[in-house]
């Protein structure tokens, strides 16, 4: 597996409150994991995205413009969705997280190398966007796309 370079564990913790305060209007994103790191590396490494902070339990993640969380299973454990993730086979079915100027020929090549599956490479779609589909380890299929000259 590719060496990924994460910032220290725990380094710098945002304070929650004024964080939350200060998101921008728009669609929030926050993927419920097995696995906070094993989540990271592949992020990091096949999507090309920054991590402003991570621990075993949550983390906060930033690219092409866009801010999204991670959160452990774990601290679920009185949120409606626990009996439901616990039963989960496969996560993300019938979703696509679309991650625009994401450059999908580099994001492919990466992709197995972090721990993750390209369900089909990267080609030139009909709707004009260049695109590959990739599974992460816990099943979210991210899709790298940038526009066909």
């Amino acid at each position: 597996m590719t060496e990924i370079h994460l910032p220290p564990k725990g380094a710098d913790r945002p304070d929650a409150p004024t964080f939350g305060r200060g998101l921008k209007r728009g669609v929030g994103i926050n993927l419920l994991v097995t696995d906070v790191e094993r989540a990271l590396r592949f992020q990091v490494g096949a999507l090309g995205a920054t991590v402003d902070y991570w621990d075993d339990d949550f983390a906060i993640l930033r690219g092409y413009g866009t801010v999204w969380m991670l959160h452990h299973d774990r601290t679920y454990h009185s949120h409606p969705m626990k009996g439901v993730l616990t039963s989960a086979e496969e996560r993300g079915v019938g979703a696509e997280l679309r991650v625009y100027g994401c450059d999908p020929d580099t994001a492919e090549a990466a992709a197995e190398r972090v721990g993750g599956t390209v369900m089909a490479g990267a080609a030139d779609k009909p709707h004009g966007l260049r695109e590959a589909y990739l599974l992460d380890p816990d099943g979210y299929l991210w899709v790298p796309s940038v526009p066909l000259p």
